[in-house]
Parts: structure tokens; C-alpha cells; sequence
């Protein structure tokens, strides 16, 4: 767990994954044991939505997210609208997307008001273990409410994949006509 500060040292990797709720104040957070791709990406996000968002939103025709940019749920990349597409269709309900343009990402609500205050109650602690890191997260508070719920992803994501071309050449994907390459619906397919 040593992996960034001292790669040589470390036995593992941890991979947040991090949810958002403004209107609940509350976050998700998923730690993965792997690789940050887009198949954990929307792994992370079906997680949420069974154990958390359905629940708390069981009249939701549509789920709307607010995403980086870039890494494993690139607006560039095909792959991730693929593996949306897959979790659309296994969940049924459509999402929509709005990409932050690049090197706008600390904007998004995530950033200052969930990931400063996860880093400043891990911060000191040598990660010797993911039980550790997880318990740390999960007692993350803030004096306006917010409250954090972590689940641990113990599974291997292979890196590489590509968009099959089917999906390339008939992309079920509706953009919007204004800034459509960063905003878009994914619904799933009867």
C-alpha cells in the first residue's frame, strides 16, 4: 500500500472511485484493488445506485453525473461510453453525463467538498493495509453534515481494452448539440 510515496515498498494499490450526492451531502467512495479503468469506473458507479442511490432515489428516471474529463471516464474515450452503455442497459435507466472541459476538474463539487476533507483524515497514516484506509474514510465528517460511505472492490481490471467496432460504428450514444463531445445520454437498449 506504500505505492506512491514509495512504489519500491509497496504490496498493492488503492484506487478510490469517489460519488458524490450534493443534495444529500454524501459520498460513495469505493476503493479498488486493480486498475482505475472505465470498467471499475461504472463498476463503482453500479455499486452506488444498488446500494445507495436506488434506494434513495426510487422514483428516478434518469441518473445525471458530473465527471471529470479525463483518466479511466475520458470524454475522449470510447471504451468508457461502451461500459456505460453495458451498465445503462443492466440497470435500466439512462444517464447523462456532463464532462468538467479539460483542466477544469477543480470544480467539481467533489474536489472541495469531499476528496480535502478524505485526504486530511488519512493524512499521517502510513497505509499498511486497505482495512485501514477504509476505516479512515469512512469516519470522514465535516461540520456541514457530510457523511462518507466506502465499500472495498477487490477484483482485477485488465487494462488495453478497446471499444469493439460495432460500437464504434453504430455509437447508441445521444449527444447534446451544444458542447455534445463533453455532454450526453446513454440509455439502455431494449
Amino acid at each position: 500500500m506504500l505505492d506512491h510515496d514509495f512504489a519500491s515498498d509497496g504490496d498493492g494499490v488503492i484506487i478510490p472511485h469517489g460519488i458524490y450526492d450534493i443534495k444529500q451531502n454524501k459520498a460513495f467512495i469505493t476503493l479498488g484493488t486493480s486498475k482505475d479503468t472505465s470498467e471499475f469506473n461504472c463498476e463503482c458507479i453500479k455499486l452506488w445506485w444498488g446500494n445507495e442511490g436506488g434506494k434513495e432515489y426510487p422514483n428516478a428516471t434518469i441518473i445525471f453525473m458530473l465527471m471529470d474529463g479525463g483518466g479511466s471516464n475520458s470524454s475522449r474515450h470510447y471504451i468508457f461510453k461502451e461500459d456505460l452503455q453495458k451498465l445503462s442497459d443492466s440497470i435500466m435507466m439512462p444517464i447523462r453525463v456532463a464532462h468538467y472541459p479539460p483542466y477544469t476538474s477543480k470544480y467539481n463539487p467533489i474536489e472541495h467538498r469531499v476528496f480535502c476533507h478524505v485526504t486530511r483524515a488519512c493524512e499521517g497514516v502510513v497505509f499498511v493495509n486497505i482495512d485501514i484506509v477504509k476505516e479512515l474514510i469512512d469516519n470522514t465528517r465535516t461540520k456541514q453534515g457530510l457523511n462518507v460511505v466506502t465499500r472495498i472492490l477487490d477484483k482485477t481490471y485488465k487494462t488495453g481494452r478497446k471499444a469493439s467496432e460495432e460500437f464504434r460504428t453504430d455509437i447508441p450514444v445521444i449527444f447534446d448539440s451544444i458542447l455534445g463531445k463533453w455532454n450526453y445520454v446513454v440509455c439502455p437498449r431494449v
